[in-house]
């Protein structure tokens, strides 16, 4: 029988894991905030325009933090920054475009991806990364938040949802899975 401290070859160190944590969440952040750039450029002076820039402007809350733990750990972050910058305002504009509702749509399914990752990084960091645990339950948190607000205006009533929430939360597990290697 193993404990939760067997190491094996080729584990990640405490500290790669971290490294990993950070890079991957940075990159969520900064798509996250190219998102809703994307929702802003279409949906931006109508009914939910406000709302949408006081979401956006709690993921540029999160992306600053991101940044400042990138430099000050020295982490590098995701080779693929340049493409999430175009993918993730190109699903912003191209949910908001098929409405209000698929908006909030895709920020339920971006939102439920991102809990559940929160969820697995809160579940097996370090000990002593007491900070960033907290800074993690705080983000998740506020990310609860997003999708109950989707929720509320009506993103389940987004034509073809389930679709349209699968392919945005498959979407999501793939740019997770990239970011953290690449």
């Amino acid at each position: 029988m193993t404990d939760n401290t067997t190491t094996w070859p080729g584990d990640l160190t405490p500290e790669a894991r971290s490294e990993r944590m950070i890079r991957v969440d940075h990159a969520g952040e900064y798509g996250a905030a190219r998102i809703y750039a994307g929702q802003l450029a279409v949906l931006g002076r109508g009914d939910k325009g406000d709302l949408l820039r006081q979401m956006e402007a709690q993921e540029h809350e999160h992306l600053r933090t991101f940044n400042t733990l990138v430099t000050r750990r020295r982490v590098r972050p995701t080779l693929m920054l340049p493409f999430w910058h175009v993918a993730g305002f190109a699903l912003g504009a191209v949910t908001a475009a098929l409405g209000e509702k698929a908006a909030m749509a895709c920020t339920v399914a971006v939102e439920e991806a991102i809990d559940a990752h929160y969820a697995g990084q809160i579940g097996t960091i370090d000990p002593a990364e007491g900070d960033l645990r907290t800074t993690l339950e705080k983000f998740r948190a506020d990310e609860l938040e997003h999708r109950d607000i989707g929720l509320a205006h009506g993103a389940e009533q987004a034509p073809g949802y389930r679709l349209l929430s699968g392919l945005i939360k498959a979407g999501c597990r793939a740019a997770i899975a990239i970011s953290e290697r690449i």
